[in-house]
């Protein structure tokens, strides 16, 4: 079994302070500290559900979200975060992830993060390229709603300390609409505009079919039905079979058939 553990209140030695800082990275060049606040709200987010084997409900949500951000010049301007989240519902933590970017006249600032979510709350690291190309490593912290956006976001600058989450251990299956179908061809014992029972299965008549069913069947016809459960109601997906009405008619044709045919039947001996 994998196991990846994000930690956010000890991602490297920089989560202790709350700083973010520029240059110095990658060699011997001095690093300066740098600070920034934002605010994003979402644009455009979908979700999707699940639950895990242990009874856990999981959301995923996959989102845009633009905004304004403020601070020491490479962290200044139109701000616009894309982010997964992934989010333990039932125990209210999780992780997010994703990147960042920060308009400016000659290009901007971008960086990548990842967080851990914990209430409503996420803390992590962003590490990217200001708009003057030095190295940015930045604590990243905010209040953040998967629908809406980020409120009270931070670079640097104090940012509030997170928690730690271990991701893994147990699998994810999708939850939505049922598929289950059913059918049953037999006696129709009971028909109204909203519902029909055939041999004992009782499904809902969708309303643009109510019309045409009650048109061509009645009580005590013989029918075929199949029903699909869908928002946890059995409905009727298509019907079938030859009611007694038609039967009858049947019947009565081949009679007329009959007769005529010994009608001319016996004409053409007579011919004869």
């Amino acid at each position: 079994m994998r196991k990846l553990t994000y930690v956010a209140a000890l991602l490297v030695a920089l989560v202790a302070t709350g700083y973010a800082v520029a240059d110095g990275i990658g060699g011997a060049r001095s690093a300066s500290a740098v600070a920034g606040t934002f605010t994003a709200t979402g644009n455009s987010t979908s979700s999707r559900t699940c639950t895990t084997t242990d009874g856990k409900t999981v959301v995923v949500t996959d989102g845009k979200y633009t905004g304004v951000a403020a601070g020491d010049p490479d962290l200044t301007g139109n701000v616009t975060l894309q982010a997964r989240s992934v989010i333990n519902t039932t125990d209210n933590v999780g992780v997010v992830s994703g990147s960042l970017k920060i308009d400016q006249t000659s290009g901007g600032t971008s960086a990548f993060y990842s967080a851990v979510y914990d209430h409503g709350t996420v803390a992590g690291l962003a590490t990217g390229r200001t708009q003057s190309r030095s190295a940015l490593v930045a604590n990243l912290s905010a209040s953040f709603a998967p629908a809406t956006g980020f409120t009270s976001g931070k670079l640097g600058g104090g940012t509030a300390g997170g928690s730690a989450v271990e991701v893994g251990g147990t699998s994810c299956k999708p939850s939505g609409s049922s598929t289950e179908s059913s059918e049953a061809r037999g006696t129709i014992s009971a028909l109204s505009t909203t519902s029909i029972t055939v041999a004992g299965l009782t499904c809902a008549i969708p309303t643009d079919q109510s019309a045409d069913v009650n048109s061509k069947y009645k009580t005590g016809d013989t029918a075929q039905i199949h029903c699909a459960l869908t928002g946890g109601v059995n409905t009727l997906t298509s019907i079938g079979g030859k009611n007694s009405h038609d039967a009858a008619s049947g019947t009565q044709n081949a009679g007329k058939n009959q007769k005529d045919s010994g009608k001319s039947s016996g004409h053409k001996k007579h011919g004869r």
